[in-house]
């Protein structure tokens, strides 16, 4: 049975689980979310794909789930893949899951929300400032962790390394330059030779250029 990923290229949580899937080799498919559209806030969509309101949602047959990293969790439960080889090293993935939801993608997301996707005359430059300054030093600490190493985790790429890329492939600014940190800006090139790897918006259906 194909799995289905409700999600919009736009989402850099929802890239994180169409990543996982489709380096995993597991037959999915995904299923367009016109978040921009208000489709994430309507009853209908509550009721019938996710209560709280957001994408990306996992559905395989009987099963459902969303948050990315539940998802990703799900990905390497049925893949086998992306997972640690160790009980450390499965609690050091979930320990940089949970840094990058708290410190990275949460503020880069919304910064780029910000930046982008609002009207320029509404954009909080106060707001934007200071969310830059919490990423600057999130970048530091992942750039000083990678010096050294391939991989957040272990010597392969595991969900930390899917995780903590999800925003960092989008073109529109948000305040981060891959030339200015050397170890992550080599990292995203190992990741993105992986095999079946795809950009975002080749990933997924949804575009900035299709509300142009």
């Amino acid at each position: 049975m194909t799995i289905k990923l409700y999600c919009f290229g736009e989402s850099g949580n929802s890239y994180k689980a169409a990543l996982a899937l489709q380096l995993s080799g597991l037959d999915w498919e995904p299923v367009y979310v016109d978040f921009f559209g208000g489709e994430t806030r309507t009853p209908e969509y509550r009721a019938s794909i996710n209560e709280l309101g957001e994408a990306p949602v996992l559905v395989d047959g009987d099963f459902r789930t969303s948050q990315s990293g539940c998802i990703q969790a799900y990905v390497t439960e049925t893949s086998g893949k992306f997972g640690g080889k160790t009980r450390e090293e499965n609690y050091d993935i979930l320990r940089w899951v949970l840094w990058d939801n708290h410190k990275l993608s949460s503020v880069a997301g919304l910064t780029r929300f910000l930046m982008n996707f609002l009207p320029e005359d509404k954009r909080p430059q106060e707001v934007i400032a200071f969310n830059q300054g919490r990423l600057k030093a999130a970048y530091a600490t992942l750039n000083a962790h990678l010096e050294g190493r391939d991989w957040i985790v272990g010597d392969g790429p595991t969900n930390a390394d899917l995780s903590c890329c999800g925003y960092l492939y989008y073109p529109e600014p948000f305040g981060f330059d891959r030339a200015d940190w050397s170890h992550i800006d080599a990292w995203l090139d190992r990741i993105a030779a992986l095999p079946g790897w795809k950009h975002p918006y080749d990933l997924m259906p949804g575009n900035p250029s299709d509300r142009a």
